[in-house]
């Protein structure tokens, strides 16, 4: 991301000149308070946004550059995981995290076994038949982050995924995520949950009015 900046049509600066690079396989902490620039950071990331001024590149293919044919490839290798889930409810564990491999094609044969890996990664073993109401919020997001790793991205964006978790399971979560990242996955973690970025001691980006005031591992600005 090279001299980014992103003003809306309503005159706001959601981001204002941010250069930074992410290497491959980083653990990295997106931090700032609501309306700091994070949701559009996530979203030129994804290419939901274009930058009003400035280069964006990921897997080193310009976002600007990319036919609209490409888009769909590019979200493809980026995998997402919500604050709120954001599950079928009228389909099981099993159905959410198959439904991630069809979208983008993948054929049954492919899916079957792809899918029982997944979930049993992410220790849900036994709740394959579910549906999401019978599920606790811890396993609910299990099943999100399973969904958003089924596909094998290089990049996974994880946006308050402890939000609405307690303490205890938050930890949870957050164990799965580094053990996602220890396999060689890129992880970007918007978040406000300062005590688990303060234990986890990993570089942390700060942003306010949309400018990155700090850039640095384990400290919050």
């Amino acid at each position: 991301m090279y001299n980014v900046s992103k003003t809306y049509p309503n005159g706001v600066k959601a981001l204002v000149d941010v250069t930074l690079k992410i290497e491959r396989g980083e653990f990295v902490f997106l931090m700032g308070h609501s309306g700091a620039g994070k949701s559009t950071f996530i979203k030129m990331l994804m290419r939901e946004e274009l930058p009003t001024r400035g280069q964006i590149f990921v897997a080193s293919r310009s976002i600007l550059r990319m036919k609209a044919s490409e888009v769909p490839l590019l979200r493809r290798s980026i995998g997402v995981v919500f604050q709120d889930f954001k599950l079928l409810e009228n389909k099981t564990v099993r159905e959410n995290v198959a439904f991630a491999m069809q979208v983008v094609g993948a054929s049954p044969r492919q899916i079957k076994p792809r899918v029982e890996e997944t979930i049993k990664m992410v220790g849900l073993q036994g709740k394959e038949d579910c549906f999401p109401s019978q599920l606790s919020g811890g396993e609910q997001q299990r099943v999100g982050i399973a969904r958003a790793i089924v596909n094998h991205p290089l990049i996974v964006i994880a946006d308050e995924p402890t939000g609405n978790l307690d303490v205890e399971t938050s930890w949870e979560i957050m164990d799965l995520l580094s053990e996602i990242n220890r396999k060689g996955t890129t992880v970007i973690m918007a978040t406000h949950a300062q005590d688990i970025v303060r234990r986890m001691h990993k570089r942390v980006i700060y942003l306010e009015k949309g400018k990155v005031v700090s850039d640095s591992v384990g400290e919050i600005a």
